[in-house]
């Protein structure tokens, strides 16, 4: 028999509003999901996103994750009420090696301050043209993979020393990608000796200092060359034989939104859901349906005994290392937020800091998300 947690744990949903109301409260109630993700349609004010974080930790029997993506720059859902750190572009940039890990450490502060214990980041994916359209733009910490290295490794350190888990993405790396997943399906068509030389570096240096890993939704014909247009979030090639055998991680792997584009168009709902904890995800991560968790719990209890196990022992040793909030403080959060514009401004300089990321009407999906 699988563990005794509930199957839900598997989930990593999102939230419908701003607070929970009795619909969502008796859904989550009742299926007890092992994670939640918020994003900018769940934060109207400091107060407010704290409370959601206590109601939503208070009808969860085992503590859940609470996650988010706040990389910086136009991925950090926070700066919808505070300041906008400065993204891993423009620290490389900048190229003071103590503003990343300072970065790193004011973000784990200021999440913990919230309630949040993991931070959907460090972005492992290389930079090849900064300017290219498949929305890294700005997220990522290095043309090379010895500068991702560098980097991402000290704003990883700083993350986790305030107590923040931290996850790789997006694994193998989708550097290569040549349109937005949140849309479509990339390929990418690399050799693995291609895939060795740059895109997996990181990763393989990264693996024993990550908390987790996210895994993408691009298809890789050097793995799962017999089935065409097969995401790497559901490759039992990738996950279960590369990334688990021969990497030898067996920490928390999750897969991106499985309600992007690139999942939405090629597969249907029953098949990804079996298909990703089938290749060895952990946590399935629903961000928009939250309407269908019941449904994926449904399809995840047809599956066998042992990979259901393996997850939930995975997943629960993850969360021993979940640290508690802190207590709330309006005046403490008015005090980070202030260093993080402080960061800001020692990163891009008084003129530069003032010129913040796209007004909303022109936002790409991976800001909205």
């Amino acid at each position: 028999m699988h563990s005794s947690a509930p199957l839900g744990q598997m989930l990593l949903t999102g939230v419908p509003g701003t607070e929970l109301d009795s619909e969502t409260a008796a859904r989550f109630k009742k299926l007890q999901p092992g994670g939640f993700i918020l994003f900018g349609r769940n934060i109207e004010s400091p107060d407010q996103l704290r409370k959601l974080i206590d109601d939503l930790r208070d009808l969860s029997e085992i503590e859940p994750f609470i996650t988010i993506d706040q990389e910086g720059g136009r991925v950090s859902r926070l700066r919808l009420i505070g300041s906008e750190p400065p993204n891993a572009q423009q620290l490389r940039e900048k190229g003071d090696l103590k503003l990343i890990e300072q970065h790193g450490r004011l973000t784990g502060q200021i999440l913990r301050m919230f309630g949040f214990n993991l931070d959907l980041c460090p972005v492992l994916d290389l930079s090849y043209d900064d300017e290219a359209d498949n929305s890294l733009k700005g997220r990522c910490w290095g043309k090379s993979p010895e500068e991702v290295i560098q980097n991402a490794t000290l704003f990883n350190l700083g993350l986790r020393k305030e107590g923040i888990l931290s996850s790789g993405k997006h694994f193998p790396g989708y550097a290569s990608a040549e349109c937005d997943p949140h849309h479509e399906l990339p390929i990418i068509n690399k050799t693995l000796e291609e895939m060795e030389a740059d895109e997996l570096k990181p990763f393989r240096a990264l693996l024993p200092d990550l908390d987790s890993i996210m895994t993408c939704h691009s298809h890789y014909p050097c793995w799962d060359a017999d089935r065409p247009r097969w995401p790497a979030s559901l490759s039992k090639n990738i996950i279960g034989q590369f990334l688990r055998n021969q990497l030898a991680y067996d920490g928390l792997v999750m897969t991106d939104d499985l309600d992007m584009g690139a999942i939405l168009n090629e597969v249907t709902f029953e098949d990804t859901i079996r298909a990703c904890i089938e290749a060895g995800n952990d946590l399935a991560m629903i961000c928009h349906r939250v309407e269908l968790v019941e449904k994926a719990a449904e399809v995840i209890e047809t599956l066998p005994d042992p990979i259901l196990h393996d997850a939930l022992v995975r997943i629960e040793k993850t969360k021993k290392k979940m640290k508690s909030p802190f207590e709330w403080s309006l005046e403490r959060f008015q005090e980070i937020d202030s260093r993080i514009w402080d960061l800001r401004v020692a990163t891009l300089g008084e003129e530069g800091a003032k010129e913040l990321s796209v007004e909303d009407g022109k936002r790409s999906p991976v800001e909205l998300y």
